[in-house]
């Protein structure tokens, strides 16, 4: 028997009329039209054949977009909601800024750049673009705050997408993200339950591990995430990520071979999740095509298992025939029980019913006005932010030959070593970043050259070390190694022979470091003594590092992170 109460509780806080519409949508579902309501899938193109086999074969609850133009972007969702029977939901990762969903959106962040402003009202003004320009598409639904912490320097994926190290600071800026994001409509997603950035291995890759104790855990992850819960969070976003002490204490006895990813484990999703902590929203997965969920457990029992287990929505698919079929065979079956089956729809529903939409539908305005969009997505209020973000987080880690403030009569002559990740990566940079940074110190005033690999891999055939400190006046190294899917390690990769572009001359000639991603290069470089962070490399950054580097602006970021490492020699 359903307990429909529960939908005038916080998250939902439901009226009656909503009420009376989550119930009678939910009876009028054929079992075939409530596994469809579990799939949460995949927006890659407004291409119309794709989406009316979603809507109209499989009629899915939700689906997520990647980014694309704003146009296509408002296309393909004017479709899906014309054509779906029942409203849907619309996320993207809105991590940072519309560009999460949009090309055009504006990027705030990442978010160990809003730490580093150490100001949790960034946060908010991250979330209020985020929605602003989301809903200006037709979405209604942001995958994050992330509310990970950075526990853990070689995690490979979280590095700058968790606002920092102090657990502190990351409650209060996932707590003013939700809140400025649901204030406008649109629902969060607070990730990855029960947290990353403890281990150094990527859930995309293996099942992880939140290895604190679970007094640590509480003290931490707990207390983020219940903030946000309190604060009104609609939905969680749960990680294949184990989190074995919470297992263990509440599952006495357990083996260690049961303990599953949290996507799996209902002792987490009920016991923890929804018993100790109070949360009564949409529990989602993150994607299951990640071998986090697919290692541990056999995808044919694993794809209904997730749902019987206490997950709400199931985000992507491997094979989305195949895994259809799964679900729908737990259903028969009765790993998902027809009373786990309604209660998760029900939350689905509820959430719908929570951002309006059914209303929106019937008056018109589910559908975005393209003009309207024009209007608000990259917007100069949202540049504005973008802009403050940029100033009051660029941060001056070492500066122990004072260089900055830098004269350009002093340090004319700059030799500029490039460290990028290249096209190929997870939002990476390749040759046109560097040129833009070329012509950014040349704008200045300085004369500037890039570094060339040596036309020999042999050693004895380097460049003279005395016409080195006849031709420069700085050395700057700049670097944009991006973490991404698929990468286990995000370190710089020196150049033969034997390093060769290894700040072998630092000791001589005044040397510089500025990171335009990875906030860790110190590990690489330890004797750096001039180290900046900027977080992310984008218009708005390099300004900012410019401005400040000649004096113009002090630097005024706090980093949220400890850029050295624990290492003694990263400080010389």
């Amino acid at each position: 028997m359903i307990n429909y109460d529960v939908l005038k509780k916080n998250p939902f806080n439901l009226g009656d009329k909503q009420i009376d519409w989550v119930k009678s949508t939910l009876e009028e579902l054929t079992v075939e039209e409530k596994i469809g309501q579990l799939f949460h899938l995949i927006m890659y193109s407004s291409e119309e054949g794709y989406l009316s086999e979603l809507v109209h074969k499989y009629k899915i609850g939700g689906i997520m977009g990647r980014p694309m133009p704003l146009e296509e972007c408002c296309k393909a969702i004017t479709y899906l909601q014309k054509e779906s029977k029942i409203p849907m939901l619309i996320s993207a990762n809105f991590e940072a800024g519309g560009d999460g969903m949009i090309t055009e959106g504006t990027n705030i962040g990442p978010n160990m750049q809003i730490g580093a402003t150490g100001n949790s009202e960034f946060a908010g003004k991250q979330g209020y673009v985020c929605a602003r320009e989301g809903l200006a598409v037709g979405a209604n639904y942001a995958f994050a705050p992330v509310i990970d912490i950075d526990y853990n320097f070689r995690n490979p994926i979280m590095a700058t997408r968790l606002y920092g190290s102090d657990p502190k600071l990351v409650r209060d800026c996932g707590v003013a993200y939700t809140k400025a994001v649901q204030e406008q409509g649109m629902a969060v997603s607070i990730k990855h339950f029960p947290g990353d950035g403890v281990d150094e291995r990527d859930q995309h890759l293996v099942t992880s591990i939140n290895s604190l104790s679970c007094e640590e855990w509480d003290d931490s992850f707990g207390a983020a995430y219940q903030a946000c819960i309190d604060a009104g969070a609609l939905t969680v976003m749960v990680g294949h990520i184990m989190q074995p002490a919470y297992s263990r204490k509440l599952v006495p006895g357990i083996k260690d071979e049961d303990i599953m990813p949290a996507t799996l484990a209902p002792e987490l999703l009920n016991g923890l999740l929804r018993e100790k902590l109070g949360f009564n929203g949409l529990i989602i997965t993150d994607a299951t095509t990640m071998a986090g969920m697919c290692i541990p457990m056999a995808r044919d029992k694993a794809v209904p298992y997730t749902i019987a287990a206490g997950c709400d929505m199931f985000l992507f698919t491997k094979n989305l025939d195949e895994d259809y079929q799964f679900m729908t065979e737990g259903v028969k079956n009765g790993t998902i029980t027809p009373e786990r089956l309604d209660e998760a729809v029900m939350r689905i529903l509820a959430t719908k019913a929570a951002l309006k939409l059914p209303e929106k539908k019937e008056d018109g305005s589910l559908l975005p006005d393209i003009d309207k969009a024009r209007k608000i997505v990259g917007c100069k209020e949202h540049k504005e932010i973008d802009l403050q973000v940029a100033d009051y987080s660029a941060t001056l880690v070492k500066n122990l030959q004072d260089i900055v403030p830098m004269e350009v009569k002093k340090y004319r002559r700059i030799l500029l070593y490039p460290m990028f990740t290249g096209d190929n990566a997870y939002m990476g940079g390749g040759n046109e970043d560097i040129d833009k940074i070329k012509e950014a110190f040349e704008k200045e005033g300085f004369e500037v050259s890039i570094y060339q690999p040596a036309a020999s891999f042999q050693e004895g055939f380097s460049a003279s070390y005395n016409e080195m400190l006849n031709k420069y006046d700085l050395l700057i190294y700049v670097a944009n190694l991006i973490t991404k899917s698929n990468q286990t390690t995000v370190r710089i990769e020196w150049a033969q022979p034997m390093g060769a572009n290894c700040p072998n001359y630092q000791a001589a000639i005044p040397t510089m470091f500025i990171s335009f991603a990875n906030p860790y290069h110190l590990l690489d470089a330890p004797r750096i003594r001039t180290f900046i962070n900027a977080y992310k490399l984008k218009e708005s950054t390099l300004q900012a590092v410019i401005d400040k580097l000649l004096g113009r602006s002090e630097f005024k970021g706090i980093s949220p992170v400890d850029p050295f490492v624990g290492r003694w020699d990263t400080r010389l």
